[in-house]
């Protein structure tokens, strides 16, 4: 049941994602990029802030506040359409969501048994993927000036509150997490936490402001949700292959492969030809290579770092890339304006270049991780990084889960 109430939740939020950059971009606000980026604000600071809320009133309680949340925030949106009011509501959005997918994750890895936690988290994958390809596909039925579009996803967050709330499961109990000081991760890897920061930048430029621009120049609303569900589905596609050769082959090296072909094709996509057959087969890889990156990255943090830090870990780097996540939108709407979208995708390939460049040399001079290395697990595209459960590497990959 809860499976099935947060893949509800991911259908909601990946139409949801593509249908505010659609409307921002034809509302006109004179802040759009920040608009865009205050749901990735909200994001960071919900993630980490929401394990305290849970701790205090439990998952089940927890769950339907960030639920609740949600709602009120997007049914209050079409009521005060303005640049200042839709900052602070999705903003609000985000941190719900963030809540709702940490109650989720760490519910799930609670109460799954070790010898059955990789096939209740494949389970939870793969419904999560096709809720979010789902949600792209909405796109094409919804009237992107009307406020039907928001009762739809308010509509699907109730219903996912109401399964939650009403299920017999008994939610787990929580217990307090172990601190990270800061800087401790930074000099124990910093390649990761650079890979972080880099890909919540360039998804967060991508999912918010690509659909945005393809609006602004008449392109049909088919064809901007194919391009997005695409992208997506790549992203699904590469998960299991780069996973295997991140966990076959030094991690620094796969993130260096990674960067160069997204930065590779993100520089080919400016010069192709504005026709499906053209950009659909790039889009396939852009999306493979930008979803696959955070989870690598995050991979080589945990060989880096005690077991016992495990979920520290993981909380610091939500935040690196929910920090990258807000300056993504803000940069890439600026460079937009003046430069169209090609600026976004020489940006973006620019910063990930960077990031392949650190990732090879450091693969020269970092030396071996001391203890057993930690498997590669599938995140969760758009929605960004949120949890990470420490995990018996006999018994499979454990889960991790940037439109906005």
């Amino acid at each position: 049941m809860l499976v099935v109430a947060t893949s509800i939740i991911q259908l909601a939020n990946g139409f949801f994602g593509t249908f505010v950059s659609l409307r921002v971009a034809i509302e006109s606000f004179d802040v759009p990029g920040l608009v865009l980026s205050a749901y990735f604000a909200g994001f960071t600071f919900g993630a980490f802030r929401c394990n305290t809320i849970i701790e205090r009133i439990g998952h089940i309680r927890a769950y339907a506040a960030f639920a609740g949340l949600v709602a009120v925030a997007v049914a209050m949106m079409p009521l005060l359409i303005g640049s200042l009011a839709w900052v602070v509501l999705r903003a609000i959005v985000g941190f719900g969501c963030a809540g709702l997918f940490v109650t989720t994750e760490s519910w799930l890895t609670a109460k799954a048994q070790p010898s059955e936690r990789g096939r209740v988290f494949s389970i939870y994958m793969v419904g999560t993927f096709l809720a979010l390809a789902l949600g792209q596909l909405l796109i094409i039925r919804a009237d992107i000036k009307a406020a039907a579009p928001f009762n739809v996803i308010v509509a699907l967050f109730a219903v996912a509150l109401t399964m939650v709330t009403s299920a017999r499961a008994e939610p787990p109990r929580v217990g307090p997490e172990a601190v990270l000081p800061y800087g401790v991760l930074a000099r124990a890897a910093p390649i990761a936490v650079t890979g972080c920061a880099l890909s919540g930048l360039v998804g967060g430029a991508f999912y918010s402001l690509v659909p945005a621009w393809m609006q602004n120049q008449g392109t049909p609303r088919e064809t901007i949700a194919l391009f997005m569900l695409v992208a997506v589905l790549g992203g699904f596609a590469f998960q299991i292959p780069v996973g295997r050769l991140s966990d076959r082959f030094d991690r620094c090296i796969v993130v260096a492969f990674l960067g160069l072909g997204f930065a590779g094709t993100a520089v080919v996509m400016v010069f192709l030809p504005r026709n499906l057959a053209a950009i659909l087969p790039a889009a396939v890889l852009l999306g493979g290579f930008m979803s696959t990156l955070y989870p690598v990255c995050v991979a080589h943090a945990h060989d880096r770092m005690p077991a016992d830090r495990v979920v520290a870990v993981s909380g610091r780097l939500i935040l690196v890339s929910g920090i990258g996540s807000v300056l993504g939108p803000l940069i890439g709407a600026d460079l937009m304006a003046r430069f169209g979208i090609d600026g976004v995708f020489y940006f973006m390939a620019a910063a990930v270049l960077l990031l392949a460049l650190v990732a090879g040399f450091g693969s020269l001079i970092t030396r071996p991780p001391t203890q057993v290395e930690a498997p590669f697990a599938i995140l969760t595209p758009q929605a960004g990084p949120l949890a990470h459960d420490p995990f018996d590497p006999l018994d499979g990959p454990s889960h991790l889960n940037d439109p906005r």
